[in-house]
């Protein structure tokens, strides 16, 4: 990948849309107005957290036979329990009034990627035959780093069918190095041969 290359990967805008990009802006200006940024996203990943290892935080926020009001009590009492700040407590409030906890988990992962947007990190999706140890994590994010200029959070898959090497995705460009793909760009170029 050329330095030009990485130049356009590292300045690509970034592009909410949908009813969870809408909340998420909404939520992310309010934070930054009120200088709370990093507190909201801290609570949020507590409440992410929470919402993939609870199941009954889970049929609150999804069940449409729940009602409003009864959503409303144990979204509070939560919200109390758990301490989060007055941004997060309005915050569910007006999703729980609006009937919106459904759209919660869609939500934080883009405020997530909006406060990553904002901070200049760019996230990297890694596909790899095998599991990366830290060392191999470690050289991955120096080496993306430096072709891309910025701070890089990577996040790993792991596809046995890819035999070896990865895929890597960042912004709107892939670069697939995966020895499965090889073998099939191998395949095709005999063919044309023979």
């Amino acid at each position: 990948m050329s330095s030009e290359q990485a130049a356009n990967i590292a300045s690509e805008t970034i592009s909410l849309s949908g009813l969870a990009g809408r909340y998420a802006i909404a939520l992310f200006e309010l934070a930054q107005e009120q200088k709370n940024l990093d507190k909201v996203a801290e609570e949020l990943g507590s409440l992410s957290s929470l919402l993939e290892t609870s199941s009954e935080l889970q049929m609150l926020t999804t069940s449409p036979i729940i009602s409003r009001k009864n959503q409303a009590t144990a979204m509070s009492a939560m919200v109390k329990v758990a301490g989060f700040s007055k941004i997060v407590e309005n915050f569910i409030s007006v999703l729980t009034v609006n009937r919106r906890l459904d759209q919660l988990g869609a939500i934080i992962n883009e405020f997530n990627r909006y406060l990553s947007f904002h901070r200049g990190e760019v996230n990297a999706s890694v596909m790899t035959a095998h599991k990366l140890d830290k060392k191999q994590l470690d050289a991955l994010g120096k080496k993306l780093k430096s072709m891309v200029g910025s701070d890089v959070n990577i996040q790993t898959d792991v596809d046995e069918e890819l035999l070896g090497g990865m895929v890597v995705r960042i912004g709107s460009r892939m670069i697939d190095t995966s020895l499965k793909t090889k073998l099939a760009n191998l395949e095709a170029t005999m063919k044309e041969v023979g």
